[in-house]
């Protein structure tokens, strides 16, 4: 029998959850900076001081990683991510050009940064599977960003979800 444990990085892409009590840190932004933009607000605050970095893989990408996974037989945890790293400041100016906003983030210091660093090392996904991600992360953010304007009528219309579901 084979057995793969794949450990994901933060996910994002088309069909993310975009509730404000559920969603993750793309989608809560990509709210956040069209909500300034559309009430013609001149500055956005932001906690800490945009230095934290993560590695973020568009969800089409982790799924191609599960299937190519399938017959890998290997104890120890896979880590499935883009292998790339971008700054909490670089991500909010992406989604803030994408979105055509022209404010300012303000960056409040009193608020915390979170964890420092987080990039997963995907060399192990690589040698046991071949996995390389395929969507750099401005094309995926281009992607989630249409994704959610195409659908927001609809998506903003959800019920809340609970956080225990």
């Amino acid at each position: 029998m084979h057995c793969v444990n794949l450990l994901m990085t933060n996910l994002y892409g088309a069909g993310d959850d975009f509730r404000e009590e559920t969603s993750h840190v793309i989608p809560a932004l990509i709210k956040k900076v069209l909500f300034a933009k559309e009430n013609k607000q001149d500055k956005i605050v932001a906690w800490g001081d945009g230095s934290p970095t993560r590695d973020f893989v568009y969800v089409k990408d982790a799924a191609i990683a599960i299937v190519k996974s399938i017959d890998t037989d290997y104890e120890k945890p896979i880590n499935i991510g883009s292998g790339k790293e971008i700054s909490i400041k670089d991500l909010y100016l992406q989604i803030c050009d994408k979105l055509k906003f022209e404010g300012d983030v303000e960056w409040d210091t009193s608020k915390p940064n979170g964890q420092p660093k987080r990039l997963l090392d995907i060399s192990k996904a690589r040698d046991y599977f071949g996995f390389e991600p395929e969507i750099d992360f401005k094309t995926g953010l281009k992607l989630t960003v249409d994704w959610y304007l195409k659908n927001r009528a609809q998506i903003d219309n959800l019920p809340p979800k609970h956080k225990n579901e």
